[in-house]
């Protein structure tokens, strides 16, 4: 009649293992949850930052002395021709 001892060393150790693996997997479920309805927009990613208009990069490259007077006034020319007439 009293020939069960329990589960025994490895039965607590699982059972102990057990236990930490259910409440992290809760507490995560619970970030995860918080995270996903606190996030603002919904579920929509953030939207991806404009590219600097054309312009402005050529005007930065002639600042930094990459390129000349005249080449920028060239390719300042040809940017607003494209743009005033455009895309083919």
């Amino acid at each position: 009649m009293y020939w069960y001892h329990g589960p025994g060393a490895w039965g607590w150790l699982a059972m102990a293992i057990g236990m930490l693996v259910f409440w992290a997997v809760v507490i995560l479920v619970g970030v995860l949850l918080f995270r996903a309805l606190s996030r603002p927009g919904g579920s929509t990613p953030p939207a991806a930052p404009a590219q600097p208009p054309a312009e402005r990069l050529l005007a930065e490259r002639f600042a930094r002395g990459e390129i000349d007077e005249d080449e920028y006034r060239r390719r300042l020319t040809v940017l607003r021709d494209h743009t005033a007439g455009g895309r083919t």
